[in-house]
């Protein structure tokens, strides 16, 4: 354990916990714990994982510009359900690239555990692409993710940052709750008046 394991626990933290309160400040918080947990990763022998937070660059700036201009009218965006064709999308996307990437691991020698390496990143990228969306389903597929990844972090003597996926499953949860409560809070509010043609507003 050493201080960039450190920094990154804390800023993952904190990242999630904006997350499950709806809080764009989440985004620049993300950046700061790629950057970190790109080093670290790369020390430790995981090279997808490593590659996974320059793409979680990419995916953050466009999240964040999704959360704040990508509403409907230009607002900031809603949650919103899963559409079903995102699940299977998401899935298949999800196997074949946990396929194509553990094998170029396997065939690099980049990772010391391909199969994983490569199933963790292709899960995460698909997780971020559906927060980016503001889709409840989102905390659904980082719950599943986080619990391989744990599995990954004990082998490789990550200890403190295992740790840390057991604190983000239990905000993923809470921030399931909050956007699903915010969700249905939204579905029973009554529809606004229509006014009648020639009615004064």
């Amino acid at each position: 354990m050493d201080w960039v394991e450190v920094v990154g626990f804390v800023t993952g933290a904190a990242c999630v916990w904006l997350a499950a309160r709806q809080h764009v400040a989440n985004f620049p918080v993300g950046i700061v714990n790629n950057v970190v947990f790109a080093v670290l990763f790369w020390q430790s022998g995981i090279a997808a994982n490593a590659a996974l937070q320059v793409v979680y660059l990419v995916l953050g700036a466009l999240g964040w510009y999704w959360w704040v201009r990508g509403g409907p009218g230009r607002s900031t965006l809603p949650v919103r359900r899963t559409p079903r064709w995102a699940w299977w999308v998401g899935g298949a996307a999800a196997a074949l690239g946990t396929v194509a990437l553990a094998r170029v691991l396997d065939a690099s020698g980049a990772s010391v555990e391909p199969l994983w390496d490569g199933g963790t990143t292709a899960l995460s990228l698909v997780a971020q692409v559906m927060l980016g969306r503001k889709w409840v389903g989102s905390w659904a597929v980082w719950i599943v993710t986080d619990v391989l990844l744990i599995g990954l972090y004990l082998s490789l003597g990550l200890y403190l940052t295992a740790a840390l996926y057991v604190l983000l499953i239990a905000l993923c949860v809470q921030g399931w709750r909050a956007w699903s409560r915010d969700l249905d809070e939204r579905d029973d509010a009554p529809a606004p008046a229509v006014a009648a043609p020639g009615a004064p507003a």
